[in-house]
């Protein structure tokens, strides 16, 4: 690993080309576990539901509803396994290793059944081409650890200023969350206001699902580990509808920029990574594009958008 990476302060390095293949297979995985997420639990606006976690360890489901309880699954990429607990008592637990997703597929649900839990899923990936059913898929079976970890580093820097960010609105907006569909942690504002039907697509996904996602005038932002097609880490933010002119809109970092093929703004993560003060630039970052969108999109922002430090100052007298 990095000479940084024994620094907690340190931003890690991520290189694409270097863990594209854990990438890949744990993507999958993923899938496979928000999927049962998306089976057991109640439908929430925007398929909140869905999303997977930060926690300290990894990416989890947090509480989900069984016959007996409830249970919950969880990433831990600093051990390197998998836990199942639940209310009863019970556990299991699988070791992440370089491991077919037909096989992580097969002990997860044999573990499942061990415990009583009872859930099938729908076994095709979501939002990916060329999707490789999970009972059958060989091809992917590659897991890094150091590799894995410096991306989970990366991920808890990350949610951390996404929650800074998100407390200065008073209006409706996400949790940041982890969707697997797509393998990004985002936290989206909404202005309040209905939005036109969606008409995007993705593969393996119901147009009404994203019709319903989109259904809410949005500002949205977060993180995503790159691709064949752009092999960059980078954050993205988004607006929909996108009103004219938000593509000429200032935005900060120097280096962030309009990706006119994406429809959004990109900033490479090695731009924030090598910053003098990497939490200010990706501060600076959201904040300017959210304000390029409401600015645009001609939001109430006097009504959504608050500044929490005077309450932070008085309750710490109480603390």
């Amino acid at each position: 690993m990095g000479n940084n990476d024994n620094n907690p302060e340190k931003w890690p390095e991520l290189h694409f080309s270097e863990w594209k293949d854990t990438l890949a297979t744990v993507h999958l995985w993923t899938q496979i576990v928000g999927k049962i997420r998306l089976r057991t639990m109640p439908w929430l606006n925007h398929s909140w539901h869905v999303t997977l976690y930060v926690h300290p360890y990894g990416l989890g489901t947090g509480s989900m509803p069984y016959r007996h309880g409830i249970f919950e699954i969880n990433f831990d990429f600093i051990h390197h396994h998998l836990d199942i607990i639940t209310s009863t008592g019970k556990s299991g637990r699988m070791a992440l290793q370089a491991l077919p997703v037909a096989d992580f597929y097969r002990d997860l649900f044999r573990k499942l059944a061990a415990l009583d839990i009872d859930v099938t899923i729908h076994t095709t990936p979501s939002e990916l081409e060329n999707a490789i059913p999970f009972e059958i898929d060989k091809v992917h079976a590659s897991y890094d650890k150091e590799q894995m970890q410096r991306f989970w580093q990366a991920l808890v820097k990350i949610h951390t200023v996404f929650t800074r960010f998100r407390a200065g609105y008073t209006g409706k907006v996400s949790p940041v969350h982890f969707f697997w569909g797509a393998f990004d942690l985002a936290v989206t504002r909404f202005s309040g206001r209905d939005a036109p039907v969606h008409q995007g697509a993705a593969p393996n996904m119901p147009a009404r699902v994203m019709q319903e996602a989109y259904s809410k005038e949005v500002s949205s932002c977060g993180f995503w580990p790159g691709s064949e097609q752009y092999p960059h880490a980078a954050f993205y933010a988004y607006c929909y509808p996108s009103a004219p002119g938000f593509a000429e809109q200032p935005v900060k970092p120097a280096g962030a920029f309009f990706s006119q093929e994406l429809g959004e703004f990109l900033l490479n993560y090695e731009v924030v990574q090598q910053s003098e003060d990497p939490e200010q630039a990706l501060l600076d970052f959201l904040q300017s594009t959210y304000v390029a969108a409401a600015t645009t999109g001609h939001w109430d922002r006097k009504a959504l958008e608050c500044d929490l430090s005077s309450f932070e100052t008085a309750y710490g007298c109480f603390r």
